[in-house]
């Protein structure tokens, strides 16, 4: 059973595996919408012959390519309100300056600027 769980590039991985944290490699959107329903819907995530467990998930963690190769489906599912709660973390490239954060878009929609 894992309580953090993440969706990543492989590099990322190898740093949350150092710490007990487990995850999937991402390398294309495909990956990464079948990796997210996995997580999210079957509360189970199978790759390679090992199956993971994830029915206590609470967070699950997605570097911001990974949630970008998503898109929609990942708005729903945030403001669903559902657990795992969604984590999303600059990959090792750096932010992307077209990345928009949600709680950035909520801001921006509400009229909230922060200096």
């Amino acid at each position: 059973m894992a309580e953090i769980f993440v969706l990543a590039e492989e590099e990322l991985l190898i740093g949350f595996g150092m710490i007990g944290i487990r995850g999937a490699a991402i390398f294309n959107r495909d990956d990464a919408i079948t990796a997210f329903r996995s997580v999210v819907r079957d509360k189970r995530y199978s790759h390679e012959g090992q199956t993971f467990d994830l029915s206590d998930c609470k967070m699950l963690i997605l570097s911001e390519d990974v949630s970008d190769m998503i898109g929609e489906e990942l708005l729903e599912w945030q403001l669903s309100g559902d657990f795992p709660l969604i984590v999303e973390i600059p990959p090792l490239a750096g932010s992307s300056a077209q990345h928009t954060r949600l709680v950035d878009a909520v801001r921006k929609a509400i009229g909230i600027k922060i200096e």
